[in-house]
């Protein structure tokens, strides 16, 4: 056995053998496709309760769901975090079209600082090769 210099020894796990950013895209695209369901189920909702639906809030938040939806189609950028990050910035300021808006809003931002710890777990793991498969 010949003894390697520590200062310029390679690490002793590889790359994890499944891809383990495409599961948590796919945990990402259904997030966003159920915040998309269930921004249109909140359409009734706004219609019956308070002010009722206007054509600005109406368009508002199918427009919202449509982005929801055809983001989750994106999530394979590089930029598509950023994307999910932004959609729900709009579904917070969803308080001034309804405050039911606003209360799924603040639902679904606790689910995606979860998404966002979980993300930062997994890239953490796989830096010391810690994921199954990486062992060697």
């Amino acid at each position: 056995m010949s003894e390697q210099d520590p200062s310029t020894s390679e690490p002793e796990f590889g790359p994890p053998t499944k891809d383990p950013w495409k599961g948590f895209r796919g945990v990402v695209a259904g997030s966003l496709i159920l915040e998309a369901i269930v921004v249109l189920l909140a359409l009734p909702v706004v219609a019956t309760v308070g002010g009722g639906l206007t054509w600005w809030s109406g368009t508002y938040l199918v427009g919202l769901a449509v982005l929801m939806i055809l983001g989750a189609g994106l999530q394979g950028r590089p930029w598509a975090m950023k994307y999910n990050l932004l959609l729900q910035v709009g579904l917070l300021l969803g308080f001034f079209v309804h405050v039911s808006i606003g209360s799924v809003g603040v639902v679904f931002a606790i689910l995606w600082g979860y998404l966002l710890y979980f993300r930062r777990n997994v890239r953490q793991r796989m830096e010391r090769g810690l994921l199954p498969g990486q062992r060697g």
